[in-house]
């Protein structure tokens, strides 16, 4: 069996082109983001590009993706409950329950990454693919591991499935254990000229490999099995993404943004460079003086401002750089290069509000599935999907949502203007029941809709919790019937003073009025003997005063 270390060697040349491609339009646009073996000191120093609409391109177009994949206000998927389950294993009229349920479970995941680093190592991602087309994320236990493309090789099969990933990372022998502390004296395989010897730091590889009944992986160094480092995951809920940007069909490897516009990145490169360059000579001024003249240079030199000098005029002279027709030409084919990457980049349409709403997120969307032709399809697929499933399945694992029945809910990802989002269900329920109104009159809506389902599935469609907030059937009945009571008190204590204030009910004349009203209270409110006798004396009318 191959090493790890072997077999990343074996796959590095099929790597090396796409790499090469990706260094140039890294050097384009943000140098950093992909440092090669030569420079990768303690501190390297890049060259910085003559211009910077690629660095604003890149960083525009990673946020609208970031923006259009993760939106911040609402969640990207939703799990929706199989319709043919409905009638066969659940009853229909647990339908909203069970969304109102789903609706919570979102919420917690929804909350457990933002409580995590995923969205800064996702940026991170989106970025180098963007520049690089390629990037790598590992979902550990103690969070999100971003892999530019010179950190690991891939192969995939004929359909474009990974069947095999390699990573190469470099980290202290310290932290190994006691049989890596040292290195091995007759391999040079391990030893790195740019740290300054293999005494301190060794190549760690990841080797990451799948088969029928899921993924598997270890790490080597010094081409010997680390301790502790196996690994495995289902099929389907595996913690490497491998993602790609544009793909061609049979390459292991993705295409660029920046690569489509190449062309256009080193004409502007080019032109910006003479610009900035012919600009600076343009503007130095030098001063002739005629070699038998006889104004003196170094008195014309030494001569302050608004001083007098002996010299002629016709003498001096100033040398000037006639390209300004030139400068012209170039500073215009420039705009119309900056224009056209600006286009490309969807960085001509900033955003204006201080606030990320529902309507932006979705206009975002529209634009980018317009401009990049599907490329909400490919993320999706390779990234969405599998993100989510990983995070799922880590948070049943540790108990922090509940386990979600298989076949039961699908989770479906609500991400690009194709599909159905949370927005467009509740706009959808708010049209039909206002259709229903203007239609049929307001009347109907008593009379055909169901109140408490309309409520639970708009609360359901804007991911509310209903708990506490919306009263149930037998609190409403329980209002209704206290009500009811309050009513009926209420009427029979006007009964009683009407009937106090009758002249049958006046002690001057009548000497049994008190017990007469005490029965008639208690009649009337249902109060005990005592409080009637009591209540009774405060309802008798007062005799004037003699």
């Amino acid at each position: 069996m191959e090493s790890a270390r072997v077999r990343y060697s074996q796959l590095t040349a099929h790597r090396s082109a796409f790499l090469d491609v990706a260094i140039d339009c890294a050097k384009l646009t943000i140098p950093t983001l992909l440092i090669t073996e030569e420079t990768a000191t303690p501190y390297s120093r890049f060259s910085t590009p003559w211009q910077s609409v690629g660095a604003k391109g890149v960083v525009t177009l990673a946020s609208k993706l970031m923006l259009g994949l993760l939106p911040p206000s609402t969640s990207f998927f939703k799990l929706q409950l199989d319709d043919s389950k409905l009638g066969v294993e659940l009853p229909p009229e647990s339908k909203s329950e069970l969304d109102l349920s789903f609706a919570k479970v979102e919420r917690m995941i929804m909350e457990s990454i933002a409580a995590s680093t995923d969205r800064v190592q996702i940026f991170s991602a989106i970025k180098h693919l963007v520049v690089t087309g390629n990037a790598l994320l590992y979902m550990g236990k103690d969070g999100m591991k971003m892999y530019p493309l010179n950190r690991y090789v891939v192969e995939r099969d004929g359909n474009g499935n990974v069947t095999e990933i390699v990573t190469r990372e470099r980290v202290s022998r310290k932290i190994l254990g006691e049989q890596f502390k040292v290195p091995p004296t007759n391999r040079e395989s391990v030893v790195d000229s740019s740290t300054g010897g293999h005494d301190k730091d060794v190549d760690v590889y990841t080797c990451v490999k799948r088969n029928k009944k899921g993924w598997y992986w270890h790490q080597e160094a010094d081409d010997k099995l680390i301790p502790g480092s196996e690994g495995k995951a289902p099929k389907e809920k595996t913690p490497w993404l491998p993602l790609r940007f544009v793909t061609v069909d049979g390459e292991d490897y993705g295409r660029s943004r920046v690569e489509e516009f190449l062309g256009d990145l080193k004409s502007l490169e080019a032109l910006m460079q003479a610009l900035v360059e012919g600009s600076a000579a343009a503007a130095k001024v030098v001063f002739t003086v005629s070699p038998s003249s006889t104004t003196k240079p170094a008195s014309l030199a030494n001569a302050s401002n608004g001083a007098i000098i002996q010299g002629r005029p016709d003498d001096i002279g100033v040398v000037q750089v006639a390209k300004q027709a030139d400068f012209q030409t170039a500073f215009h084919l420039a705009g119309v290069l900056e224009k056209r990457i600006s286009e490309a980049f969807l960085i001509l349409n900033p955003r204006q509000s201080e606030r990320t709403t529902a309507e932006e997120v979705r206009m975002t969307q529209m634009e980018l599935e317009q401009q990049l032709g599907g490329l909400f399809s490919l993320l999706t697929v390779e990234f969405l999907i599998p993100y989510l499933n990983r995070k799922m399945h880590s948070l049943q694992t540790s108990k922090k949502i509940p386990a979600i029945p298989k076949g039961l809910v699908n989770p479906v990802i609500v991400a690009g203007i194709n599909a159905l989002g949370r927005g467009q269900d509740r706009e959808a329920l708010v049209q039909f029941i206002t259709t229903i109104a203007q239609t049929m009159g307001p009347e109907a809506l008593s009379q055909y809709m169901n109140a408490d389902e309309a409520i639970k599935r708009l609360a359901a469609a804007q991911g509310i919790d209903v708990l506490n907030l919306v009263k149930s059937v037998e609190e409403r009945q329980q209002d209704a019937a206290e009500q009811q009571q309050q009513m009926q008190q209420a009427s029979m204590m006007q009964q009683a003073g009407q009937f106090a204030n009758s002249p049958m009910m006046d002690p001057t004349k009548n000497p049994n009025a008190q017990d007469a009203m005490a029965a008639a209270m208690q009649q009337y409110t249902g109060m005990s003997p005592d409080e009637a006798i009591q209540q009774s004396q405060a309802q008798q009318p007062q005799p004037a005063p003699a």
